[in-house]
């Protein structure tokens, strides 16, 4: 509806128009035909009654009856043209209904409350007007009347106030209901989109969350089984090499194929239990973030069963590798929270870590800040947060495991540097020797992918690539801002 009271061919609830012309609906318009068809009757009659008391053509008046009345057709459409035609036939005394109808609609609708207080304002003084004129002179036309001199005033304001108010009044209560309604209506059809695209933005969440989490265990499944895995292979082949010629070596070789095998075997029946039993379920359900979590419990307390009944010192520092964010799991207390990070692998056990590499035949010589193995290293006893310590740890096995299985009988050198703010790992080895037999492991390419994923997790730096010597470098730096000791 504009100011000068067209519609914007909306019906009367915000719909399309639908009906015929400017109705929204057939309804509407069958309505209003009736109430122009009583308005034509009402002012026809009363036409001819004004043109026969002003002496005129009863033909003409009732004439100007069926102009006035139809306009009410037009009342949805015009609201403001029906009241200046109503207030037009005032001296006329007809048009009741079409002014009554007029103002109404014309409160109901859209238009200005100014052009509307105006058009009521009018409406009242014609009415005033024409009724103080008559009712004059109905009481001049009576001698033996004399009412007070207030009274035709009176009963004239009170008359156009009781013509002009209710209609007026109910118009704007009808129009600002209907505007509330519509308001509410677009409030929930606006929360209605908010809820339908907050569903698809959880259902992306979630999505995201299942594929975040497949990568993460199968991130720690191939840390904790893959790097033992592959030390079986390399001892199956040493042992098929020198079971003839040396069997006292080769006995020892079995005893470790042995044992890293079950270290394997439990560790990975302990990760597949987390899955699979209805706790592990209830984890999953609740906190799917939290599986990997433990998942490094579990490897942990696995993996110091299996260290506390293994005779073997080449392989006791392997037995407790869980995997990362060795952390609580949903509703688990801060002590569970500690007790978790202590069971995860740390920088004390490299040594035990690269033992067992050496054990396999490897050549590996393991620095700490610059000094030499067998001194005292990082004796200023400083320790990392766990999660750090565990990548650090991770990125070190990993990488050898890597020198297995591309690079047989390489040497190799782990570096670890402590720096401010810091930690850095490095581990470099030489190229493969021509001598060397290859275990014939294979590699299913991620490796460097998930050594770099638990890197920059952290916020760290990771970079590899092969060496100038032919040789291949896998550097990480990782943030040490929280160090504790």
């Amino acid at each position: 509806m504009t100011a000068t009271g067209a519609s914007e061919g909306v019906g009367a609830r915000g719909a399309p128009v639908s009906g015929p012309w400017w109705w929204a609906r057939r309804r509407s318009a069958v309505l209003d035909v009736f109430l122009a068809a009583a308005s034509t009757v009402e002012c026809a009659f009363e036409g001819a009654r004004f043109a026969e008391g002003a002496q005129l053509p009863e033909l003409l008046g009732i004439l100007l009856g069926l102009l006035a009345g139809p306009v009410l057709l037009l009342r949805r459409r015009w609201p403001v043209v029906v009241v200046l035609v109503s207030i037009a036939v005032i001296p006329a005394e007809m048009g009741g209904l079409l002014s009554t109808v007029g103002l109404y609609t014309l409160a109901a609708s859209e238009v200005p409350r100014r052009i509307t207080a105006l058009l009521a304002g009018m409406t009242v003084t014609g009415t005033l007007v024409t009724t103080f004129l008559s009712l004059r002179q109905d009481v001049a036309a009576q001698e033996d009347f004399q009412p007070p001199m207030w009274l035709i005033p009176a009963m004239s304001l009170a008359l156009g106030l009781v013509l002009t108010a209710p209609p007026v009044l109910w118009g704007l209560y009808v129009g600002a209901r209907r505007r509330l309604v519509e308001s509410l209506r677009e409030r929930a059809d606006g929360l209605e989109r908010e809820l339908s695209l907050l569903a698809d933005r959880a259902e992306e969440r979630a999505e995201w969350a299942r594929n975040e989490e497949r990568t993460r265990i199968a991130r720690e499944m191939h840390d904790v089984v893959a790097h033992r895995v592959s030390l079986m292979v390399v001892h199956a082949a040493a042992l098929q090499a020198v079971a003839l010629k040396d069997p006292e070596k080769a006995s020892k070789n079995a005893g470790l194929v042995g044992d890293m095998g079950r270290q394997a075997l439990t560790e990975l029946r302990e990760m597949l239990g987390v899955l699979r039993t209805a706790d592990g379920a209830a984890v999953w359900g609740a906190a799917v973030s939290d599986a990997p979590e433990r998942l490094a419990a579990v490897a942990s307390r696995a993996g110091a069963t299996v260290q506390a009944r293994s005779p073997e010192p080449s392989v006791a520092g392997a037995a407790a590798e869980p995997s990362e964010d060795g952390g609580p799991t949903g509703g688990a207390s801060a002590s569970a929270a500690g007790d978790t990070d202590a069971e995860g692998p740390h920088l004390a056990e490299l040594a035990d870590l690269v033992g067992q590499s050496r054990a396999a035949g490897m050549v590996v010589e393991l620095t700490v800040d610059g000094v030499a193995e067998g001194e005292p290293a990082a004796s200023d006893g400083r320790q990392y947060a766990p999660r750090v310590e565990r990548t650090a740890y991770r990125v070190v096995q990993e990488a050898l495991t890597n020198v297995h299985k591309h690079a047989p009988g390489a040497r190799a050198r782990v570096r670890l540097a402590h720096r401010d703010g810091e930690l850095a790992v490095q581990v470099e080895n030489g190229p493969c020797e021509g001598g060397a037999a290859d275990a014939g492991l294979p590699s299913g390419g991620n490796g460097l992918v998930g050594m770099r994923e638990r890197v920059t997790a952290l916020g760290g730096v990771f970079v590899s690539g092969p060496t100038d010597s032919g040789g291949f470098r896998v550097s990480a730096v990782l943030p040490a801002s929280h160090v504790v000791g």
